[in-house]
């Protein structure tokens, strides 16, 4: 990859959002730390640098600002919202705490054009943008002009066509500005000059040559979960270096309904890759009785985990590498700028595998994100019903169970989750939701059935539609069709005998029930 765009992170909660969208422009771009210095930006040859929000405020003395060498290197920036700021700041002019905060919607006035606006915004325009700031630019800097303004951020918008530098208070990345994506196209292409020729055909193309370069002759393991993300990562290493990949399968008992047999069929039937499935249930079951704290939980599935798919890798032969399923969002968070995380999740988010394991691993998709890896699937000729599913935590069934898990509880979920499920593929709804799931609430409620007292679980539903997966917001179902699949649980699944739906939208972070 030759060219790209270089995002600096202000530790604004959304940074992903920028380098989503300038992605969907065909331009490549990296996210690196606000701290990252001018010679290595120099180095990495980026066609342009944006500068991300952030929660910090300049009117602070160690509010974090970028190597002012960067605005020597004679390369285009674009300052968003605390970006915006930093900017001006380090370039004369003045920042201070706004007179009005602004936090939504607003409307913005173009006064001037430049070339962030070309074919997007024209003079005279209103237009809505997302607003998110306590701070605000009170003077710009010698070359800087004014080309949008709102009522109450008259520097809204700047532009210094000189040195290709642009600053906007606002926060093009997000749906709430609806031409914000255009905008960060203009940058990346107009004034960066990039292409816009990357791809997932040419990422595809790129990582088997990554991935044969570094295997060479050595043979790996991938541990595989049945989730999209490891899928991928199996099926692209078997496109690369054939029968040197051995997939190792552990069955925790913590998966939906017919998905172990599924994934053991189409892996060893459909690709013929050398798989080693270990069914472990009764060993988590039996590790997990008693626990109910969810932290507990996930500790106990990770460690029992690696105990596992240690003896299964061994069974499998001799091993030169380990391939992960790991994301950019894992590898942006361990470097964030709140600190490093304790632990880059690996492909089964429960932890990393240790490193008396002694193997080199391989991470092809370490460059992107959730919906690129479906994406790559697709350019593989992976199933849809694969590519399509939605997301699954690692630890599986046992953080859809508060308290604690047993055999009886984990029939009870699966039942009652697959019929959500099938309802929901029935009614044509699966591909606009996001994630759909079941969780069995540590509660019991008395009820009428028939002529008879029932004392059985509630059961909660949740489904969420999102663009990315870092925010998400329930689906709003027809009350009918909620109606009916209630009915259905109740009168199938022995066990539960309420039915309840969660409508509660999440900001970035966790879209899961814990």
């Amino acid at each position: 990859m030759t060219e790209r765009i270089l995002i600096l992170d202000f530790g604004s909660q959304v940074t992903q959002l920028i380098a989503r969208r300038v992605r969907e422009a065909g331009v490549y771009c990296e996210i690196r730390p606000f701290s990252v210095p001018a010679a290595e930006i120099e180095r990495l040859a980026p066609g342009g640098v944006i500068l991300s929000g952030g929660p910090a405020s300049l009117t602070q003395a160690e509010a974090p600002r970028p190597d002012e060498g960067l605005y020597r290197l004679g390369i285009p920036l674009l300052g968003i919202c605390y970006g915006q700021q930093a900017m001006c700041a380090a370039l004369g002019g003045a920042v201070e705490s706004a007179s009005q905060r602004e936090f939504g919607r607003a409307f913005l006035d173009v006064v001037e054009p430049c070339a962030l606006f070309d074919g997007v915004w024209p003079v005279g325009a209103r237009e809505q943008v997302w607003m998110s700031h306590g701070d605000a630019v009170a003077a710009v800097p010698a070359g800087f002009r004014v080309v949008a303004r709102t009522g109450s951020a008259p520097f809204a918008a700047i532009a210094d066509d000189a040195r290709g530098f642009y600053g906007i208070q606002f926060h093009p990345e997000v749906v709430h500005t609806p031409h914000g994506a255009a905008l960060l196209e203009n940058f990346a292409r107009r004034v960066a000059g990039c292409r816009g020729e990357w791809s997932m055909a040419s990422f595809r193309a790129s990582a088997v040559e990554a991935i044969r370069a570094q295997v060479g002759e050595g043979r790996v393991i991938c541990g595989l979960s049945g989730g999209v993300d490891s899928s991928v990562v199996a099926v692209l290493l078997h496109e690369a270096i054939g029968e040197q990949l051995t997939c190792v399968f552990v069955d925790t008992g913590m998966m939906r309904e017919r998905e172990a047999d599924e994934v053991a069929n189409l892996f060893r039937g459909h690709y013929n890759i050398p798989l080693v499935h270990e069914d472990a249930s009764a060993a988590f079951l039996e590790r997990l009785a008693g626990v109910t704290e969810p932290e507990e939980k996930r500790s106990i599935i990770g460690t029992t985990f690696i105990d596992v798919f240690e003896r299964a890798a061994r069974s499998a032969g001799d091993a030169d590498f380990l391939a992960q399923g790991t994301l950019y969002p894992d590898v942006i968070e361990s470097v964030s700028v709140s600190g490093p995380s304790a632990v880059i999740k690996s492909h089964h988010n429960v932890g990393g595998l240790p490193e008396r394991m002694n193997l080199e691993l391989v991470e092809p998709l370490r460059m992107l994100f959730k919906d690129e890896v479906r994406t790559l699937g697709r350019a593989l000729g992976m199933p849809e019903a694969l590519t399509g599913r939605h997301p699954f935590p690692g630890p599986g069934l046992a953080i859809r169970i508060p308290g604690e898990v047993t055999e009886e509880k984990l029939a009870i979920l699966r039942q009652a989750d697959a019929i959500l499920i099938e309802e929901i593929r029935n009614a044509g709804l699966y591909d606009a939701i996001w994630q759909a799931f079941a969780v069995l609430l540590p509660v019991r409620t008395v009820g009428v059935m028939g002529d008879a007292r029932t004392y059985e679980h509630v059961c909660a539903l949740r489904a969420v539609t999102s663009a990315d997966g870092m925010t998400a917001d329930f689906y709003h179902f027809d009350m009918g069709f909620l109606g009916a699949v209630a009915n259905r649980i109740v009168n199938e699944v022995r066990g539960i005998n309420r039915v309840v739906y969660d409508v509660t939208s999440k900001p970035p972070g966790t879209i899961e029930w814990e």
